[in-house]
């Protein structure tokens, strides 16, 4: 596990240096190359290995494969799946030149130890509801087996969770691509329209992937057992703040431009405070649906908070109109959708179908001319 960790980290140095030159291409076969390496041995050590050694423990399987080590082959296969990224990535490592400035590392600290906060911040915001819920649950009287009960809550939260991961993907995508651009346009004398730009644009996408989750859910919910289905309830509420995040990342771009990280340090732990109270307030009487709102309201907050913190430091030009009009628009279809089928019928997929096309040609009708121009 050191070493993976080592080599990760590592790792990033290279990786952002793709990202910087925009090799998008490698950058992606790469990673992709990682994540089938790491499949591939997993099937291999967990059930092609176990299921020779069942059949034939004499065999010459035992010089690769030994049943005490167990859940081991799981951080084997992750360490291969590294180690092959490490080779892949020599020719960016041997390109680099090694300098060493104690002034230069004394900067980097300073700004970047601020934003090691944020990511612990980050991570208590992500992960504390699935740790809190299990203490914080309320055990209906009567229950035979509490501990299966809460077991069964959380996983309906954690399986309706995800279905929120293509939104998750988008804004994974885009963070991959939008920081290098970020910066390297910082010094541009229209660098706050492009932001801004950017950030409509980024909210136009991640409104088209809630109308998409959340009128299609009958479709995307077939992704999850039936007995995880009594929590689709969250969906929209998970898809919402996690465009929150995504809206966050955007509007980060103020306090890593003026060196002010500190200032992202301030943020995520409110967030992180926020979102422990709220469990603790939401989930005894709402369960895992209160843990979903306290997601919503801590994601939320931390964009308020970043936002009015930008208007002082680094103002951008957003264009709140539109974003408004738009945000108006996705949340109203969602809710027409929502009083014309409170329950699944006939025709509902062709009433969202109408109802998400709609909303296409409201950002088509007015960001044709932007379309043009960019097309031109």
């Amino acid at each position: 596990m050191a070493i993976i960790i080592g080599l990760d980290s590592f790792l990033a140095i290279p990786f952002s240096k793709l990202r910087l030159e925009n090799k998008a291409f490698r950058f992606a076969y790469i990673k992709i190359i990682n994540i089938s390496v790491n499949i591939l041995f997993n099937f291999c050590f967990l059930i092609i290995c176990p299921h020779y050694y069942s059949n034939n423990p004499s065999s010459i399987i035992t010089f690769i494969y030994d049943p005490s080590f167990g859940v081991g082959y799981a951080f084997l296969s992750n360490l291969i799946a590294t180690a092959v990224t490490f080779l892949l990535l020599l020719p960016e490592i041997f390109k680099a030149k090694i300098i060493f400035q104690i002034a230069l590392i004394r900067k980097m600290l300073l700004y970047s130890l601020p934003l090691l906060i944020v990511g612990l911040a980050g991570m208590i915001n992500e992960v504390s509801d699935k740790l809190l819920f299990k203490y914080l649950v309320s055990i209906p009287p009567g229950t035979s087996d509490p501990h299966n009960y809460i077991m069964a809550q959380l996983g309906i939260y954690g399986a309706n969770f995800k279905l929120a991961v293509l939104m998750t993907i988008f804004i994974q995508m885009f963070r991959y691509a939008a920081e290098p651009f970020f910066f390297s346009h910082a010094k541009d004398k229209n660098s706050g329209y492009l932001y801004a730009l950017t950030m409509k644009y980024f909210i136009i996408f991640c409104l088209t992937i809630f109308l998409l989750v959340t009128l299609y859910l009958d479709i995307f919910k077939l992704f999850i057992d039936k007995s995880y289905r009594s929590g689709l309830s969250i969906v929209p509420v998970v898809l919402l703040a996690n465009l929150f995040l995504g809206v966050l990342f955007n509007l980060s771009i103020w306090y890593k431009l003026t060196d002010k990280t500190k200032f992202g340090a301030l943020i995520a732990i409110s967030g992180g405070l926020i979102t422990i109270i709220l469990n603790f307030v939401l989930v005894p009487g709402m369960g895992y649906i209160g843990a979903a709102w306290a997601h919503f309201f801590c994601n939320l907050f931390m964009v308020v908070f970043s936002f009015l913190l930008s208007r002082k430091f680094y103002p951008i030009p957003y264009d709140y109109l539109h974003i408004s009009l738009y945000s108006i628009s996705a949340i109203t279809l969602y809710f027409i959708s929502r009083i014309i089928f409170p329950e699944p019928s006939e025709g509902q997929l062709i009433i969202n179908t109408i109802l998400f096309f709609s909303f296409l040609l409201i950002i088509f009708i007015f960001e044709r001319k932007n379309f043009t121009k960019r097309l031109i």
